[in-house]
């Protein structure tokens, strides 16, 4: 049985349950026709099975659901195939079918099929339908039909995310989406991204941008497990008249859970690694004289690293020549903020482990720099307490700062996402 059953009332996606096979060939007929047949044979009603969009259709909204349903029987197999002409596949878009397998809910009953899932712009689309009678015999409905194309100008696209396939990430590592063109129908675009991991928990989208949508859990990662990111984005629309062509799939893992907890006027870093004490480390943070030089206080989450690098007040806004003017090279320097805190090798200052004179930086001897550096990954945490300023939500990746109410409520959707494979909470489609 291809696609998935539920209850009449409720309607779950999710790639755990069957996958739709890809159909072997392209039929060309709506025509039904029945086989099979059993004792009752001669006095049961035959399946019939209807199928929208109707066959023939043509530039069909790619946001369209595929419907299908059964009278005088049960569906049986769903099968749907997209084919987009040579034209598209040569502008770079991945043909991989396993990206664009076309999965379905079935209801209670399984007398009606709905596609879980958009299809993709300036497709051939061919859906073959079985159902089956009391008697056992099959009817089996073929139809045709093609979806509107996305014209230039108007394909949303994924411009950028983190982490990448490949990648291992700390446990505090947001999901962060960037996106060519501006999202209007945030619902619609946040139900089409489903992320999978092996231990399912709560987690929501959130938009920092209109280009950009952001996923975090309702807790911290659990540590030593795989992620999947699944980007059904071909046929969104995303906007009025634009639409996602293309489908991603993003694979990560996370590791070992590192947490850092520093406060500030004790002049020291504690690193706990799966729970346990590994080092303290000695260090120098933002002197106070101002707003600008207070190291703030809140969730950091590691982000990019230079192994050199020329911290220069002019990029945050403090030209040369003004007061608070610096320009120096260092090295071994991870990025904790959008606002210019790193943490980093500062072998100039001789308070560090006594007082905090760093511009807002957290200053550390060489070796522990490196240490830290190399020990570190992209998503690990530093929990900072004890000054005065608060990093803001949306400086880096300070998406911790908010609570779990909070960032929920700020969801398009307003439900939360279950990392478990059962799917996204709310419809991809389009109004019908």
């Amino acid at each position: 049985m291809t696609g998935k059953t539920a209850p009449a009332v409720a309607r779950r996606f999710g790639i755990g349950l069957a996958v739709l096979a890809l159909a072997a060939t392209a039929c060309t007929s709506g025509e039904a026709e029945t086989q099979g047949g059993g004792t009752d044979a001669a006095s049961a009603d035959p399946a019939e099975l209807v199928i929208t969009p109707e066959s023939g259709a043509e530039e069909v909204a790619p946001n369209s659901p595929i419907k299908v349903t059964a009278e005088s029987g049960v569906i049986t197999d769903v099968q749907v195939e997209q084919v987009v002409a040579t034209e598209a596949a040569a502008e770079g878009e991945s043909q991989d079918p396993d990206l664009y397998a076309m999965t379905g809910t079935l209801n209670g009953d399984a007398t009606e099929w709905v596609s879980d899932w958009n299809l993709r712009p300036g497709a051939e689309v061919v859906v073959t339908a079985t159902a089956e009678n009391d008697a056992g015999e099959e009817t089996e409905v073929v139809q045709e039909f093609t979806t509107l194309e996305a014209v230039a100008g108007q394909r949303l696209e994924l411009a950028s995310n983190w982490p990448v396939s490949g990648d291992t990430v700390g446990v505090g590592m947001p999901i962060v989406i960037n996106f060519d063109l501006p999202v209007t129908n945030k619902a619609q675009v946040e139900n089409s991204m489903e992320v999978i991991s092996e231990q399912g928990v709560q987690g929501a989208w959130n938009w920092e941008t209109d280009t950009m949508a952001v996923f975090r859990p309702e807790e911290y990662w659990e540590p030593h497990q795989a992620v999947s990111v699944d980007l059904h984005l071909a046929g969104v629309e995303a906007s009025e008249g634009v639409y996602g062509v293309e489908n991603h799939r993003i694979d990560f893992e996370v590791g070992r859970e590192l947490i850092m907890t520093m406060h500030v006027p004790d002049h020291e870093l504690v690193v706990n690694i799966d729970g346990e004490h590994d080092r303290t480390i000695e260090v120098s943070n933002g002197k106070a004289s101002r707003r600008f030089d207070t190291t703030t206080s809140g969730t950091h989450v590691l982000m990019q690293r230079y192994e050199q690098m020329t911290m220069d007040s002019s990029t945050v806004g403090i030209p040369e020549g003004t007061p608070g003017a610096y320009n120096v090279d260092v090295q071994y320097a991870v990025r904790t903020s959008d606002s210019g805190e790193f943490l980093h090798e500062a072998s100039y200052n001789g308070n560090i482990g006594s007082a905090n004179t760093s511009n807002g930086c957290t200053n550390l001897r060489m070796d522990d720099a490196r240490w830290i550096f190399e020990n570190t990954l992209m998503g690990d945490v530093m929990e900072t307490t004890g000054t005065d300023r608060e990093l803001e939500w949306n400086n880096g990746w300070g998406f911790w700062q908010m609570s779990w109410d909070e960032w929920l409520a700020e969801s398009a959707t307003g439900e939360p996402q279950v990392t478990d494979g059962s799917g996204t909470p709310g419809s991809v489609h389009g109004e019908q």
